[in-house]
């Protein structure tokens, strides 16, 4: 008995030895990310703000912008990736181990500065995603870290870097470790997550990266209120629906012109011509003044499909940087209308909006909900449960990223594994 007892204290021993050294290995390797990334988010973040900045106070620049797409056709090509995957490559750095290195974040760091400067209509954030886990995936290999650990740096690459740029680091720690498969977390990246996330934030901070400022004025929890957060959620759900089918069937149209740069030249030509047809610059480059706009009066009811359009313009024809932010951009301008005309407060209803399509394109409703809480303050957490768990469901198994899984069923406990790119 005393020989049984001493076994299993030694087990027991044995075990926590291996918790205690891996607590300590991810709190330095999450410390260093943050470190890393919060360094190149922060000159990222700037970087796109120049040239936000020169455009839009040389609007002629965007006449360029066919050649703008030429040259990013060409440094892509020109750095090894003909046929770059975006953020499904990052899915699959964790999942299946699938090699990414600083070639691929210098990449996705210079067309998204390009895209930007020339006025091609994408976010930040998803860039963000690319560099992260591709600094990760890199150190994990000059760290010689074996299969598991690369994968938990590369979410904690993904994780620093989305926090550097957004100023939400719980959203972003959690989306990291939600969204590659959609049913379970990756509770092993916990720890390096959190600490990564947290320490890119404080180090943005400190160089005052700008995020987007909006505040809710939340009414009273009546039915009446439910009801009409209800229908929001709902119209929201199908407007996922629609954004991803929009980019699907954008992307299958343009690989119709076999040639890439041609695509992309006729992508910037057409995305340019119409900025002038339409007479205004509010659907160039991520829009972040028309989303706070959206929250103090309500939007024009025209800007959330017009941003959609010029989105998927923009990206399907081989342009660079991010779908998040313009999905912010449409759900806010969205839920904004939607909100003017059943009675909602627009700042309510822009936030629904905001949260609601975010979770319904990306299929992560606990990273939305966290989202909302860092964004808008915890007093509307039972309106902001409310629409992003509609918005999950309702969203059916599409998503902007064709590699991610959803290993379980939206309707019952049931396995599934499907990949939102799969054809049945």
């Amino acid at each position: 008995m005393n020989e049984y007892f001493l076994k299993l204290d030694n087990q027991i021993r044995k075990n926590y030895i291996e918790v205690i050294k891996g607590f300590f290995k991810w709190i330095i390797l999450g410390f260093l990310m943050g470190i890393i990334l919060g360094a190149v988010g922060t000159s990222f973040y700037y970087c796109i703000e120049s040239a936000t900045f020169f455009r839009e106070n040389h609007s002629w620049i965007i006449l360029f912008l066919p050649l703008a797409g030429a040259a990013i056709i060409y440094f892509y090509n020109a750095m090894g990736y003909p046929k770059d995957k975006g953020t499904n490559l990052v899915l699959l750095a964790v999942r299946d181990n699938e090699k990414m290195g600083l070639k691929h974040t210098v990449s996705i760091y210079v067309a998204s500065v390009i895209t930007h400067l020339f006025g091609g209509s994408s976010g930040r954030e998803g860039a963000a995603l690319q560099i992260g886990g591709s600094i990760g995936s890199q150190l994990g290999r000059i760290l010689r870290l074996d299969e598991d650990d690369k994968r938990i740096l590369t979410m904690s690459g993904m994780s620093a870097a989305f926090s550097a740029l957004f100023g939400t680091p719980v959203a972003a720690a959690f989306f990291a470790m939600e969204v590659i498969s959609i049913g379970i977390f990756h509770y092993s990246a916990i720890v390096a997550c959190v600490v990564s996330s947290l320490i890119a934030n404080e180090f943005s901070n400190r160089f005052n990266v700008g995020t987007l400022k909006m505040s809710v004025v939340f009414p009273e929890h009546t039915a009446g209120v439910y009801i009409k957060i209800i229908g929001l959620a709902v119209l929201c759900a199908l407007l996922s629906n629609i954004f991803c089918t929009v980019m699907k069937y954008t992307s299958k149209a343009y690989q119709k012109i076999k040639n890439q740069t041609l695509r992309a030249v006729v992508g910037g030509a057409i995305v340019a011509s119409l900025t002038f047809i339409i007479g205004t610059f509010d659907y160039n480059g991520a829009g972040g003044g028309i989303i706070t706009a959206s929250f103090t009066e309500p939007a024009k009811p025209e800007a959330f499909a017009l941003k959609l359009l010029f989105t998927a313009l923009t990206l399907c024809a081989g342009f660079k940087g991010g779908e998040i932010v313009p999905v912010f951009f449409v759900g806010s301008t969205f839920g904004s209308v939607i909100a003017d005309l059943s009675g909602l407060n627009c700042s309510l209803g822009a936030s629904i909006g905001m949260i609601s399509l975010f979770c319904g394109v990306t299929n992560c409703p606990i990273a939305s909900l966290l989202l909302s809480l860092e964004l808008f303050g915890s007093e509307g957490i039972a309106f902001y449960a409310l629409s992003c768990s509609i918005s999950y469901m309702l969203s059916g198994y599409q998503g902007l990223y064709s590699e991610q899984k959803i290993l379980y069923s939206k309707l019952k406990t049931k396995y599934i594994n499907k990949t939102i790119g799969d054809k049945n």
